[in-house]
């Protein structure tokens, strides 16, 4: 049999992950065939075989990204190392060892996280509302959003909106309106939904008049941080 880590992994964007799998009971693998693939048998994320490293049959998204570790492979242990990781990385990988008529696999599943780079907000004012905007990208997975005024009541956006750059990271926009003077202040969460790693924008609004009468006013105080905001 062949088994492999059981929980998925969590990978930075950027970084570098390690995934493995081992023969049971513990044999040499030295003479197989190991073969790492995502969906595709056919399209190796790497390949060893009659023992050595086969580079050509790697899939072009892998090429000089991944290695195969094989300091153990005399009892049946390996390692795929994946450098440079990218959102695309995300998913299941099998791990195939292959004898003559013996082929046994195991599964492996990686996750990528990744948190925005820098929170934007933009406010428009008018003499009856307030339209807070918030805007961040280089999420990955997609964040989960959050509006939170200033007595810690979560408040329901009145619009969000997502898409994915080319590099398969996510941008976020979401709007508040606020056409009443209850709300002091409000903030803007977002959170990944992996790690739960954080990160808010807050914005304090100035005493104002909705009848009118009088201009809207407001001014706006940003931060931003990683982690949870305090209480």
């Amino acid at each position: 049999m062949v088994h492999g880590t059981v929980e998925p992994l969590v990978a930075p964007l950027g970084g570098k992950v390690e995934i493995h799998c081992h023969l049971s009971p513990p044999q040499s693998a030295a003479h197989m065939e190991v073969r790492w693939f995502r969906n595709r048998y056919t399209q190796p994320v790497y390949l060893y075989q009659d023992g050595r490293d086969v580079y050509g049959e790697i899939h072009k998204d892998y090429v000089e990204r991944t290695k195969l570790l094989k300091e153990s492979i005399g009892e049946g242990n390996v390692t795929l190392r994946i450098e440079n990781v990218v959102a695309s990385d995300s998913g299941e990988y099998h791990c195939l060892f292959k004898d003559g008529d013996f082929s046994e696999e195991a599964i492996v599943e990686i996750k990528i996280a990744a948190v925005g780079l820098e929170m934007q907000f933009n406010v428009n004012i008018t003499n009856s509302e307030i339209m807070v905007e918030c805007n961040s990208g280089g999420w990955f997975p997609k964040p989960q959003i959050q509006w939170i005024d200033s007595s810690r009541q979560i408040i329901p956006p009145s619009s969000e909106s997502y898409s994915q750059d080319q590099s398969k990271l996510f941008h976020i926009s979401t709007t508040l309106i606020l056409n009443d003077n209850s709300k002091t202040g409000v903030t803007c969460n977002l959170q990944n939904p992996i790690t739960g790693q954080k990160k808010w924008t807050s914005i304090k609004l100035a005493v104002w008049d909705p009848s009118g009468d009088n201009d809207l006013l407001a001014w706006a105080c940003s931060r931003v941080a990683e982690g949870r905001p305090n209480p």
